[in-house]
């Protein structure tokens, strides 16, 4: 379940065509299997970036996931079955209510290759705060139980297995659904409050972590990962 560029500009475009339909009235966003939930971005695609621009494209398409995710006038409900990694636990922060199992734990790999969470950093930080985002970001090896994603804020619920969870987010979803959408739209908006300059800012961030992607020490971390 990781995000190659094609999947993450479908999710972009999907979620942007869904903020105009009437008929949606919340969007869900959930994975397949009962592995994990998102391992973040694709590492073989990351290996064969070969320029700068090529880099930024691909970090890109995180930050139009995200911005799409911003922009969308319906709530954007997340289903976390199982853990998250790096970009992923963008997409958890980037939707306005996540429910996840307690098997649903977190990471922030991108500086044990060489990156840095530079892109999902600012939703990260937004969700759960500077101090949290910190411990995430550092600690790049160490995951995090669901638990602590709850307690920090990235998830607003816990259930206890799969069958759980599809009954907590159901019954949100449907009560959301006979919500008024304008309420709801507006709702988002004073959330979201403070993020205009984002779409700048995302920018600058894929244009940081298309470059380091290209260094000798991303380069051989991902050989390293790759050889395991």
């Amino acid at each position: 379940n990781s995000l190659p560029g094609a999947l993450l500009r479908a999710l972009a475009a999907e979620v942007t065509a869904l903020a105009d339909r009437a008929e949606a009235k919340v969007i869900v966003l959930r994975s397949d299997g009962t592995g994990p939930f998102c391992a973040g971005a694709s590492f073989d695609e990351l290996r064969s970036i070969g320029d700068a621009s090529t880099g930024k494209e691909f970090f890109m398409g995180f930050a139009r996931l995200i911005l799409a995710m911003r922009r969308c006038p319906k709530f954007v409900i997340a289903r976390v079955h199982g853990k998250a990694v790096g970009g992923g636990v963008g997409v958890c922060a980037a939707a306005d209510y996540a429910i996840a199992t307690v098997n649903a734990h977190v990471k922030l790999s991108e500086l044990a290759v060489g990156i840095g969470p530079f892109v999902v950093g600012p939703v990260i930080e937004k969700k759960i705060g500077l101090a949290a985002f910190q411990q995430l970001a550092i600690d790049a090896t160490e995951w995090r139980d669901a638990q602590w994603a709850y307690r920090a804020g990235l998830f607003a619920q816990l259930a206890d297995n799969a069958e759980a969870l599809d009954g907590a987010v159901n019954t949100l979803a449907n009560r959301l659904a006979r919500s008024n959408p304008e309420a709801m739209a507006l709702m988002k908006q004073a959330f979201w409050q403070g993020t205009e300059h984002w779409d700048e800012l995302l920018e600058r961030r894929a244009e940081m972590s298309g470059t380091l992607v290209l260094s000798e020490f991303t380069r051989s971390a991902l050989a390293a990962f790759a050889a395991r």
